[in-house]
């Protein structure tokens, strides 16, 4: 069986099912899967992954677990569950956000999940008017808001989710994201840490001065926090060509990362194809575990979108 390695993408491990999100991880989720891969596959830490797709050496059911972002569930949920099983996981944080700060889509999530409804009016804002009665009302919303949100510029974009929160009534919710001190306890249980930029923008919609300096400072800070390099690097949002493109490759190079993921569908094999900063991979939503199996060999045939030249 030819080697390729599975790099599976999580964000959030839920203590218990959120009925707004039922198809987010929770922790009984998270565990199944857990299960799976030891079974079924080859867990391993993305560094290790990383050297053996170089040196020839990956097992042909590699797989590697990463989550995107810094959310305190990481720390408070996902990793005793990683403990009992005595697996790893890679964890890319986005530094600005620690100690008691909010992503954008956050903000918004939780203005609409208060939002006293029948309707949520934003006209003034451009964003129309937005039934929130039902729970099915409020999932379709929130999609529509990320939707119109996700591509504008980084300090429009959190203005228009604070307007959103005041308009629906809403407060900031509980911290949702990591402290410094789960961060220092996910690095100090073995868990490897990434850099995700320090703002989390889409880079290709900065300047690419901004853009090098904001992956610069997410690197720094993180190396500060823990006292040890961190030379894994994940690109916000990770589409190629659309979310980060060559020149982005090229700044993830020249400030000393070895590996960087993306999250396009595919899998990394070994050979002249290989580009170690611009790694696929995917997100396993399926709560069944025949459909979970399914979804990663399906995700092992999934063809290689073009990525843009590294140069």
């Amino acid at each position: 069986m030819t080697a390729a390695l599975s790099i599976l993408i999580y964000h959030r491990v839920l203590a218990r099912s959120d009925p707004l999100f039922p198809g987010e991880v929770d922790a009984v989720l998270f565990e199944r899967q857990l299960r799976l891969l030891k079974r079924f596959y080859t867990p391993m830490p993305l560094a290790d992954a990383v050297q053996r797709l170089q040196d020839g050496s990956l097992p042909p059911r590699a797989a590697c677990i990463t989550f995107d972002d810094g959310y305190a569930d990481n720390a408070q949920v996902a990793l005793p569950l990683l403990r009992r099983h005595g697996m790893h996981a890679t964890f890319f944080i986005a530094t600005g956000y620690l100690d008691g700060g909010q992503m954008w889509n956050d903000t918004v999530i939780e203005a609409v999940r208060q939002a006293a409804g029948p309707v949520l009016d934003l006209q003034e804002d451009g964003l129309g008017t937005l039934p929130v009665a039902t729970l099915a009302q409020r999932q379709t919303a929130i999609a529509t808001l990320l939707g119109l949100l996700k591509y504008l510029p980084s300090a429009r974009r959190q203005q228009l989710a604070m307007r959103i929160r005041r308009q629906a009534g809403a407060t900031a919710g509980p911290h949702a994201m990591l402290s410094t001190a789960q961060l220092r306890l996910l690095h100090a249980a073995g868990m490897e840490i990434g850099a995700h930029t320090a703002s989390h923008p889409i880079l290709s919609t900065l300047p690419d001065h901004v853009a090098r300096q904001d992956i610069a400072d997410g690197k720094q800070q993180l190396e500060s926090l823990i006292q040890a390099p961190v030379s894994l690097f994940a690109y916000p949002n990770g589409k190629a060509g659309r979310d980060y493109g060559a020149p982005h490759v090229a700044m993830v190079r020249s400030l000393g990362f070895k590996a960087a993921v993306a999250t396009d569908w595919g899998v990394a094999r070994p050979g002249a194809e290989l580009d170690l900063l611009q790694l696929p991979r995917f997100t396993p939503w399926d709560r069944g575990r025949l459909a979970f199996l399914w979804r990663m060999r399906q995700n092992r045939r999934q063809a290689h979108r073009a990525r843009p030249d590294a140069g």
